[in-house]
């Protein structure tokens, strides 16, 4: 163990989880909580119940640990909890809207599970679902599941592995391949609620954000993206420089109204499709922790946790802490919202014989000063 590693361990602010209150039976299938360890001491739990993370255990600035995504005790409290906190989502990240889409001249109907639209895959995607899970080492984590044809009316059997891995440079990736039997549409993305700072400790509105995107795509008053392009110069969504999510977020800005805060797609900058890049990256004055993000995908939704109440049980986490409004951000790696419904956006389509795949890359440091 490092000294780092050590002094860490010594001193630290966190709920150890117990893997017993994890285990259960669901939908005749086991569940467990899995834990990746580097040789750094940064420590990831995950459930294979939407495979969904649990705790990332990081150090700040003086060597302590601290859990940085939001998170529950026990399976009967994550079944009750926020139901995308920490999942792995699909078969389609994001809106869809009306929940309708055309492919091969067919239409097909979604469940409706977010006002007019559908969200998150519907009303059992695989938040939802319990995955088969293989550790094959105590760094790694493979999970499978298969999204039967017609399962949520989506067409074809989407036959898809997860794997989360830690190295010893303090990265935590989620990398998937999904193969499917006909011609059907997916978007999977990890949608993880962070603060740096420590979850449960506050707002997030002081974390400096910085966005490696030039555009987002504007949405209307149901969050369905309008189809254009729009340059965050001069609006309160230009994180091209590192700002505070909260220096802005109280504008008079009819997108900030839509979202009641952030719930936006920004368009990535690219210099050349499916390549892994910096997408973002997240600093917390307080702590000196800093999150890079990179990814594969085409974009990525940045929410400023405007659906947190602090309300139990859903808003309520590990140690007791209740999960506050923005006490928490997500920034979700995706292809665009209603790609399925918008001819300008990067094809969500997966065809037969092509496997998608794509790569999370989440990589914990701390501020020199």
């Amino acid at each position: 163990m490092t000294m780092l590693a050590a002094a860490a361990v010594a001193d630290s602010d966190f709920v150890a989880l117990d893997p017993a209150r994890f285990r259960a039976e669901i939908d005749s299938k086991k569940v467990e909580l899995y834990t990746l360890k580097n040789s750094h001491g940064m420590i990831v739990r995950i459930t294979n119940l939407g495979a969904k993370i649990e705790q990332v255990l990081v150090p700040d600035r003086n060597g302590k640990l601290g859990d940085v995504v939001l998170g529950y005790e026990s399976i009967e409290q994550v079944r009750t909890g926020l139901p995308s906190a920490g999942a792995f989502i699909g078969r389609y990240t994001n809106r869809i809207a009306s929940g309708k889409f055309i492919l091969d001249g067919k239409s097909y109907q979604l469940a409706l599970n977010n006002g007019p639209n559908s969200l998150h895959g519907g009303e059992k995607g695989s938040r939802f679902v319990v995955f088969d899970a293989v550790q094959r080492d105590p760094a790694s984590v493979e999970m499978y599941y298969t999204f039967k044809d017609g399962e949520e009316n989506y067409p074809g059997n989407l036959a898809t592995t997860v794997i989360y891995a830690v190295t010893d440079d303090n990265e935590l990736s989620i990398s998937w391949s999904a193969v499917t039997d006909k011609r059907t549409i997916a978007a999977f993305t990890g949608h993880a609620f962070f603060n740096l700072a420590g979850a449960g400790t506050g707002t997030i509105l002081n974390h400096l954000l910085m966005i490696n995107a030039d555009f987002f795509t504007p949405v209307n008053a149901i969050l369905i993206p309008t189809g254009e392009f729009k340059s965050v110069t001069g609006t309160p969504f230009d994180f091209t420089k590192p700002t505070a999510i909260g220096a802005r977020i109280g504008a008079a800005d009819e997108q900030l109204k839509f979202g009641n805060g952030y719930d936006h797609n920004y368009v990535l900058n690219k210099a050349a499709p499916g390549e892994l890049s910096l997408a973002a990256r997240i600093m917390d004055p307080t702590s000196g922790r800093i999150m890079e993000v990179s990814t594969t995908e085409p974009g990525m939704q940045f929410f400023s946790g405007n659906n947190l109440e602090g309300k139990p049980p859903r808003d309520v986490g590990k140690g007791n802490k209740p999960y506050n409004f923005r006490d928490a951000f997500c920034v979700e790696p995706q292809r665009f919202p209603d790609s399925p419904n918008q001819p300008s956006f990067p094809s969500p389509v997966v065809e037969p014989g092509k496997p998608y795949t794509g790569k999370i890359v989440y990589k914990f440091s701390v501020a020199k000063s």
